[in-house]
């Protein structure tokens, strides 16, 4: 099982794909996300967003602010920015 996960800015899609845990900082604390997670709704701050996809590579994006979305294992991150 796997979570179907995107990445975007407001300029650009950053990433997309299949992952099997997805890190973030929200403004209630530090989050991770499984396959089976319940829905939720995130307020982002600003800091690292880490992705380990289905092949077992991981990959770090620092982003700046956003929203993380998850309902149905669909994670939608959406932030202003990411360096």
């Amino acid at each position: 099982m796997a979570l179907n996960v995107a990445l975007v800015s407001p300029t650009q899609k950053v990433w997309s794909g299949e992952a099997t845990f997805v890190s973030a900082r929200t403004t209630e604390g530090d989050l991770g996300v499984l396959p089976g997670h319940s829905p939720l709704f995130g307020v982002l701050v600003d800091g690292a967003v880490s992705i380990k996809g289905t092949d077992g590579s991981v990959k770090e994006f620092n982003v700046r602010g956003g929203f993380l979305s998850v309902s149905n294992d669909r994670v939608s991150i959406l932030t202003e920015s990411v360096d």
